[in-house]
């Protein structure tokens, strides 16, 4: 065959195989967006990438000691200041530091509340940026302590984006979106969980703070008010992350959010009560079965968060100062807190005594080296409670009296007693028949006590002792 041959027939066949490719091709048109009126979306890629090492220290729910950062309490607001803060808190003997909403806050029928959410998925400008946030976290875990961060689910502002998919949020008989049923909170739009849309971007929202700033989990505002199945799927969904160990409190009272996922739940009780009994109106009694009310509500293996104020007690409330008459009454309110069932939480400023109400809506500066004589008692107090598992999960014995909160608490070898002075005043208290004669050492002080019939108590002395 000569070279004119051979090129006429690769000519053909060439002119062949276009012909087949486009017939086959003439039923696979591909649709141009005026064929659908919208443009398909990118692919949606995984989680992002995992910013930082996952801290490998989080404590085990019953050993924490948790601190409550408002970061709009520091000089000047915002994270490099609270940063700045945070060996101090160490110092304390805290190993889990809650920050208060960091995100950006609406301005669309605001109040300024920072629980009125405008993005999930931003960092406030008013308190620093991504890297600020990411720097915060770095240095708690360098110091061995854990980050979660305050999530809003019940409720958006009204400028937040979401809000352009009306079915996300909740709406009256007229169509309108509707603020959170049973409240005044005016400034914020209640979310609908009946649309699976707005439940999987929420846990997208939460999965992203874990991987792009490195937190260990999340304290869950008016967790009562969102449904329990959506707890449920939201952290079983976290718990597929496998390099965080991760810890969720539950602003809220129901056992079934402990079935849900939490770990920790509010003392709401606990609280209310305690107040009472610094005020005259209950006796210490009333705290021994408050206490056991609380515990027993909670399926295992829940635990309560045990306060003697927070961010809406401060707001409210006023200064430990002010609601346990003294600093040292909110001393002795804080040992029964942290010792009788639970864990402890500080809210910043408790420690240093400081002496009005804080409204969490402003910029309230403290003035952190305030009262050092305080600091250096709660951190005596904090360092007692975590050297004694007894204190965190022993036995409770109640010697009930009408002035002085006394009880004992035992697992295995450890046991420790405590007595607590709940009146302005001295009071001669008689020592059980079970105690006279027993010897034990002041776990604050060092000193040993052998007890007769009756110990006298300064006003709002507390007294924790160890066999």
């Amino acid at each position: 065959m000569n070279l004119c041959n051979k090129k006429s027939q690769m000519n053909s066949l060439i002119l062949l195989m276009m012909l087949v490719g486009s017939l086959l091709g003439c039923g696979k048109k591909t649709p141009a967006p005026s064929d659908t009126g919208t443009t398909n979306p990118p692919p949606v890629s995984g989680d992002p990438a995992q910013y930082g090492t996952p801290f490998s220290g989080v404590p085990a729910s019953k050993d924490i000691v948790m601190y409550e950062v408002n970061l709009k309490t520091y000089s000047p607001v915002g994270l490099n200041s609270a940063m700045a803060r945070l060996d101090s808190i160490k110092a304390l003997g805290i190993n889990v530091v809650w920050l208060m909403p960091t995100y950006p806050v609406g301005v669309l029928k605001a109040s300024g509340s920072p629980y009125a959410v405008k993005d999930y998925m931003a960092v406030n400008a008013d308190f620093g940026t991504l890297d600020d946030l990411r720097a915060y976290v770095a240095k708690a875990h360098t110091l061995g302590m854990a980050v979660i961060l305050d999530w809003v689910a019940n409720h958006t502002s009204w400028d937040n984006a979401w809000i352009q998919n009306k079915s996300w949020y909740q709406q009256d008989a007229g169509g309108n979106i509707i603020i959170p049923p049973g409240t005044n909170y005016s400034d914020v739009a209640a979310l609908n969980y009946n649309n699976a849309n707005m439940r999987a971007a929420m846990i997208k929202a939460m999965k992203y703070w874990i991987f792009n700033a490195n937190i260990d989990g999340y304290r869950c505002d008016f967790a009562d008010n969102v449904p329990n199945d959506f707890w449920a799927q939201a952290l079983d969904t976290l718990n597929t992350i496998k390099t965080h160990k991760l810890i969720y409190l539950a602003e809220g009272t129901k056992g079934p959010e402990i079935t849900a996922g939490f770990q920790l739940s509010y003392a709401f009780s606990y609280y209310s009560t305690l107040k009472n009994v610094f005020a005259g109106t209950q006796t210490p009694s009333a705290l021994f079965s408050t206490n056991m009310a609380e515990i027993a509500s909670l399926p295992s293996p829940g635990i309560k968060l045990r306060y003697i104020t927070n961010h809406d007690n401060a707001s409210s409330d006023g200064s430990t100062i002010t609601e346990y008459k003294a600093k040292q009454g909110a001393l002795a309110a804080f040992v029964l807190a942290a010792y009788m069932g639970g864990v402890p939480l500080v809210y910043s400023s408790q420690e240093v005594g400081y002496p009005n109400a804080i409204n969490f809506f402003n910029n309230v500066p403290v003035d952190y080296n305030a009262n050092p004589d305080m600091v250096a008692e709660y951190k005596k107090i904090i360092a007692f409670r975590q050297a004694h598992e007894a204190v965190k999960t022993g036995a409770l014995t109640a010697y009930n009296d009408n002035d002085i909160a006394a009880f004992e608490k035992k697992t295995g070898a450890d046991d420790v007693l405590i007595l607590v002075n709940t009146k302005n005043s001295s009071i001669n208290y008689t020592v059980p028949a079970a105690l006279q004669g027993t010897t034990w050492t002041n776990g604050l002080t060092k000193i040993n006590t052998t007890f007769n019939t009756q110990v006298t108590l300064q006003p709002y002395q507390y007294l924790v002792f160890k066999r």
